[in-house]
Parts: structure tokens; C-alpha cells; sequence
């Protein structure tokens, strides 16, 4: 067989295999079933309440959602590479800067919702309303009462101090946590700051890097660090399953820019087959499903309503009020590579 014909029926079996895949992927499970209502949905978020508050809307709609978990890196490589024939129809991440960068690279669409308008804040959503926040949670200072005074404590920089040398729990910088965080303070202060009075003065104090915030509060309660950053809410669920754990929070940087807080939120789809109901459920999530009753979100998870009519869990009310940073939700996607390449330069694990 000649080269030249081995490559036109390559090309053909080529072709011949992606129209199969095509109408493997593009036949979603809605098209299969004439009449059935449903969304499907690529969701970060891998907590049990998520599920039961689908649930709840399943129930109130009569619209089925099918759920496919995974990071929100991976997801959005997922959606990168499924292009039109993607069968999600909304993109839930646990970190504004994905949904930032779904959004910039034309993997979500505008929703014009006034619902949504009116019951999300503008900082809390993109500009160009392609994506909402639902759910919001603070990147706090945590620390063990018993070996720590909250007068000790300051900023975030101030984890830098030699009296923390190793005495430090943190999330490793492949984290998504992480970077967000770093990404703010690039918003904030610039490269050069950021790297010289932040990152490398943690590095120096030889930090025990854990990837786990739930694990960093364990290893803080049993005198394995004594200060750390964790999101708040990983302190309510330890405290809502024991009022004595011995980890309490501090809302750094008050006197400053404030504290760094990230959300989960949604977006639509580019490729969106169920549109409509990828709206909807959008729009009961950020309304009727801010109901902070104690098994469904903002409650069972412990985080803070975006919605700020919504009420708030009792155990997350009892930590206070505190002072948020102004960075636009946008700024860790954007910061986020420059993030990623500061913290190898500073040795940041």
C-alpha cells in the first residue's frame, strides 16, 4: 500500500471515529428521553449537603440534575476538550478564578437574569454576568487557644514572623485554595511585595504543609502546628460535632485590606442543551436554595449565603462580623499563573 493512500484512509478512519464519538457524546441522556426535564452539572464541590439541596430542587421543579464531580482544574480541561458536544449544561467550581478562566476562554455564557442581578451583589459576580457566586468562604487565620493569644496574631504577612518558625500548618501550593489566596495578594500588593514580605518569610519559618484543611485542624488540636490558614467553615463543622475542639479563628488583615474570601459559584455553559433549566437552577439556588437550614447550603456546609437576605447558620453568626478584602472575585484568575510561578520561585512547596 502506497504512502499516500495509508494517509487518506488514516484521514477517513479518523473522521469515521469522530462522527461515532459525536453522536456517542453528542446523545445525552435528555435527548434519549423525550419529555424529561433535566440539567446536567460538572461540580467541584464534593460535600453531602450539595447533593441533598439538588434534591430540594429536584422536588420544587420536577427538573432532574445529574451530577459529575471532579476539581475544577479537571473539569474545565474536561470542557476544554468536549468543546460543542460537551454534555454539561452548568459549570459549578469552588473558586471564582476558574470560573474566570471558564469564562474568558468562552466556556460559559452571559445569562440575562434579574433575579440573579438582584440577588447576588456585584462583587460577588462576574461583570459581564457569566458566572455567579452562591456560596462565599473566608480564608482565615486558625489557632490553638491553648498555646497561642489572639494578640499574637495580625496579618497573613505576619505568619512570616521567626517566632512562627515551625510552628505553621499550610495547604501546599498546588491547591486551589492557595493560589486564589496568593492571587488576592498580587491584586493587592504586587509581585515583588507579595514574594518578598509574604511568601518567602513562610518558606523561611519551614511551614508543615498538609493538603487537607480539615487535617491542618486536626494536627493544630493535637499540637503538631500551632497557627495555620484554613477556610472558616472547616472550623464550624469541627465545632458543630464538638463545641470544646481547640482550634478558634482570626479574622487577619482587619486592620487592612481586610480578609481574602473565595465562593463557589455557577455558570452556563457555552455548549448548554437544557438552557433554560441550567437558569433555573441558577436562580432557585441563589434564592430559595439559600435556605441555611442545618441540612442544606449555606447551612450544612457552614459557609456564608451570597445572597445577602439569606440567613445565616448560628454557629458561623457566632464568629463575628469582620472586614473583607475589596479584590474582584475576576483577580485570582487572572493573577492566578503569576501566582503558580511566585511561590516555585520562593520555594513555596
Amino acid at each position: 500500500m502506497s504512502r499516500s493512500l495509508r494517509r487518506a484512509l488514516g484521514s477517513m478512519l479518523l473522521l469515521l471515529a469522530l462522527g461515532v464519538l459525536a453522536l456517542v457524546v453528542g446523545a445525552s441522556p435528555a435527548q434519549a428521553q423525550p419529555g424529561l426535564q433535566v440539567v446536567n452539572v460538572y461540580s467541584a464541590r464534593h460535600y453531602g449537603p450539595m447533593e441533598q439541596v439538588l434534591q430540594r430542587f429536584t422536588q420544587a421543579t420536577g427538573i432532574e440534575v445529574r451530577l459529575s464531580q471532579g476539581s475544577a482544574q479537571a473539569l474545565v480541561e474536561r470542557l476544554r476538550a468536549e468543546g460543542r458536544q460537551t454534555p454539561a449544561d452548568v459549570f459549578m467550581s469552588i473558586d471564582a478564578g476558574m470560573l474566570w478562566i471558564a469564562a474568558e476562554e468562552g466556556l460559559l455564557q452571559p445569562v440575562d437574569s434579574a433575579l440573579l442581578r438582584n440577588s447576588i451583589p456585584n462583587s460577588l459576580r462576574d461583570p459581564q454576568d457569566r458566572w455567579f457566586g452562591l456560596t462565599q468562604r473566608a480564608r482565615v487565620i486558625v489557632y490553638n487557644p491553648n498555646r497561642v493569644r489572639p494578640s499574637e496574631l495580625s496579618t497573613y504577612a505576619a505568619l512570616g514572623d521567626p517566632k512562627w518558625s515551625g510552628r505553621l500548618c499550610l495547604r501546599p501550593s498546588s491547591h486551589i485554595y492557595t493560589q486564589a489566596l496568593v492571587a488576592s495578594f498580587i491584586a493587592l500588593h504586587g509581585e515583588r511585595v507579595t514574594e518578598e514580605r509574604i511568601i518567602r518569610p513562610w518558606v523561611r519559618n519551614n511551614p508543615r504543609y498538609i493538603d487537607s484543611d480539615t487535617r491542618i485542624l486536626e494536627t493544630i488540636a493535637a499540637g503538631g502546628c500551632d497557627v495555620g490558614i484554613t477556610n472558616h467553615y472547616y472550623v464550624a463543622q469541627q465545632l458543630a460535632r464538638n463545641p470544646d475542639f481547640p482550634v478558634r479563628i482570626f479574622w487577619p488583615n482587619q486592620n487592612e485590606a481586610g480578609v481574602h474570601v473565595n465562593i463557589s459559584g455557577m455558570g452556563v455553559t457555552s455548549a448548554a442543551r437544557n438552557r433554560e433549566n441550567a437558569i433555573r437552577l441558577i436562580e432557585w439556588l441563589a434564592t430559595e436554595g439559600q435556605g441555611a437550614t442545618p441540612d442544606t447550603l449555606p447551612g450544612g456546609n457552614f459557609e456564608y449565603p451570597a445572597n445577602p437576605t439569606a440567613p445565616v447558620n448560628p454557629i458561623i453568626a457566632g464568629f463575628g462580623s469582620f472586614k473583607v478584602d475589596p479584590i474582584g472575585k475576576f483577580e485570582y484568575g487572572r493573577f492566578q499563573p503569576a501566582a503558580v510561578r511566585l511561590m516555585e520561585r520562593a520555594g513555596y512547596r
